[in-house]
C-alpha cells in the first residue's frame, strides 16, 4: 500500500464590492462563482473593497446573504481591515469588480506589480475598454460597425452648455446619454426631446467626467460572450428581450425587476446572423488587446438589419440574471467549469508573461 499525497489547492483570491456605482453587484457576482469553484482543486479566500476604498477580510456568511435586489446587499462593516500584502505569490486572483476601480485597469496595475496571476484583461485592454468613447475609436479604426455618437466633457458642459447641446441636433431624437465610464446602465438616459437633454447630462456627468450622446436606434439587442487569450472563442449569442417600462436595459432592468427582460438564447437570428455576431465579438477582443473574458453588446437595427458593436464588458456580471454564464452554458460550459477555464488561463497569460525579459541587453 502506497501513501498518495493530492496536489496542493491554489487558493482563488475572489475580490469584490469596490469603489463603484456597482459595487453591490459586484457582491451579487462574486457569490456565483464562490458557489462555482471546485474546492477540491481551489480554495478561496475573500476581500471585499469597501466604498471608501478599504480592503477587508471577508467571509462566506457575508456573500451567502447577497441575493436578490442588489439594493439590499452590502460587506460586513466588522470585517478585518487587510491590505494588498496579503496576496501571495501563486494565489490566482479573480476581481469580480465592476466599473470603475476594478474593470479599468487600476486593480489589474496593481495586481501587475504585485506579479500575482489574475482572471481576465491586462492593464491596457481594462482601460481602454471601460472608456466607451475610447473603445469606439479603436472600434472605429479598426473597421468595426459602432453607432454615430457625440462626446461632451464636464469642462465643456461648465463652460458653453449651449455648444454642448447643439451636439445631439445631428444625432437626433430620441438619443442615449451615458457615462463614458461606467456599467450596468448607471447614469444611462433615454432623451426623447431637446428640453430633457440638460437634465440628462447633469445626471451622467454625476458619474463620469465624460459623457457619451448616442444615436438612438430601434434596435434588438444581442450579446455574446468571448472566453481565451489568443486564440479566442465566442459563445453562442443571445437577445435581451425587453418588457420593462424604461424601454431600455436599464440597472433596473437587469437586477431590480425580474420580470424586467427575458434572455432568450440563442438568439432568434438566422445562422448567417448569429456567425456575424461571433465573428464581430473575436474581432472586437482582439482590437482592444483583451484576455480572458468580455461581453459584447450589439445593437441590431430592426430596419436595416445593420449590426453595430455597442459595448464591451471586460468583466461581465456573473449574477442569476447574467448573460455572460448563461450563454456558456448554453454552449456546453457551464458555470463551474468555466469558472476553471478562466482560472487556467489566468495562469497561463501569467507564466507567459513572467517569460518576458526583465534585463536590459548586454554591452557590445
Amino acid at each position: 500500500m502506497t501513501n498518495e499525497t493530492s496536489a496542493p489547492k491554489t487558493r482563488v483570491v475572489l475580490i469584490f464590492g469596490g469603489r463603484s456605482a456597482e459595487h453591490e453587484v459586484s457582491l451579487l457576482s462574486a457569490r456565483n462563482i464562490l458557489h462555482a469553484l471546485d474546492r477540491s482543486k481551489f480554495d478561496p479566500f475573500l476581500i471585499g473593497i469597501d466604498k471608501q476604498g478599504r480592503w477587508r477580510r471577508e467571509f462566506a456568511a457575508t456573500l451567502e446573504a447577497a441575493a436578490g435586489n442588489p439594493r439590499g446587499v452590502h460587506l460586513d462593516d466588522r470585517a478585518a481591515v487587510i491590505d494588498a500584502s496579503i496576496l501571495r505569490p501563486d494565489d490566482v486572483v479573480f476581481p469580480v469588480l465592476h466599473g470603475t476601480y476594478g474593470e479599468d485597469g487600476t486593480i489589474q496595475g496593481l495586481l501587475e506589480l504585485a506579479d500575482v496571476a489574475y482572471v481576465g484583461a491586462g492593464v491596457l485592454g481594462s482601460s481602454v475598454a471601460m472608456d466607451k468613447d475610447v473603445t469606439k475609436r479603436l472600434l472605429r479604426d479598426a473597421g468595426i460597425p459602432i453607432v454615430d455618437y457625440a462626446v461632451v466633457t464636464a469642462h465643456e458642459f461648465g463652460r458653453d452648455p449651449e455648444r454642448c447641446l447643439a451636439k445631439a441636433s445631428d444625432l437626433g431624437f430620441p438619443l442615449f446619454c451615458k457615462p463614458a465610464n461606467a456599467g450596468s446602465s448607471i447614469g444611462v438616459s433615454r432623451v426623447t426631446r431637446p428640453a430633457d437633454l440638460t437634465a440628462a447630462l447633469r445626471g451622467a456627468l454625476s458619474f463620469d467626467s465624460k459623457v457619451l450622446l448616442e444615436r438612438g436606434v430601434d434596435a434588438r439587442e444581442i450579446e455574446c460572450a468571448v472566453l481565451g487569450n489568443e486564440e479566442p472563442q465566442a459563445s453562442i449569442p443571445g437577445e435581451i428581450v425587453l418588457t420593462h417600462p424604461d424601454h431600455f436595459y436599464s440597472y433596473d432592468a437587469k437586477y431590480v425587476d425580474a420580470e424586467g427582460a427575458v434572455f432568450q438564447i440563442p438568439a432568434d437570428l438566422p445562422q448567417a446572423g448569429l456567425d456575424r455576431v461571433r465573428e464581430l465579438s473575436i474581432a472586437t477582443f482582439r482590437a482592444l488587446e483583451l484576455a480572458g473574458l468580455a461581453r459584447v453588446d450589439f445593437f441590431l437595427d430592426r430596419k436595416s438589419g445593420a449590426l453595430f458593436v455597442n459595448e464591451v464588458n471586460t468583466l461581465p456580471g456573473f449574477t442569476a440574471a447574467s448573460g455572460y454564464p448563461k450563454m456558456w452554458d448554453a454552449s456546453g460550459i457551464p458555470i463551474d467549469r468555466l469558472v476553471n477555464t478562466l482560472i487556467d488561463l489566468a495562469r497561463d497569460r501569467h507564466r507567459r508573461r513572467r517569460m518576458l525579459s526583465l534585463e536590459a541587453p548586454p554591452r557590445r
